[in-house]
C-alpha cells in the first residue's frame, strides 16, 4: 500500500497564512499557460492587480 505525504507550508512558530494562487499567462504565439506561486495571505489581495 502506498503511504500518502502530506507537506505543511507553515514553519514552526510563525502564524501566517499561505496560498496556492494561479495565473493565466498569454504567450507571445498566443497560447495561454498557468503559473503557479506560493504566497502568504496578505500579498494575495494584490498579486492579481
Amino acid at each position: 500500500m502506498a503511504k500518502k505525504v502530506v507537506a505543511t507550508l507553515k514553519t514552526q512558530g510563525a502564524d501566517k497564512d499561505y496560498v496556492k494562487v494561479f495565473k493565466a499567462v498569454k504567450s507571445k504565439n498566443g497560447a495561454y499557460s498557468f503559473k503557479e506561486e506560493i504566497i502568504s495571505g496578505e500579498e494575495s489581495k494584490t498579486y492579481f492587480k
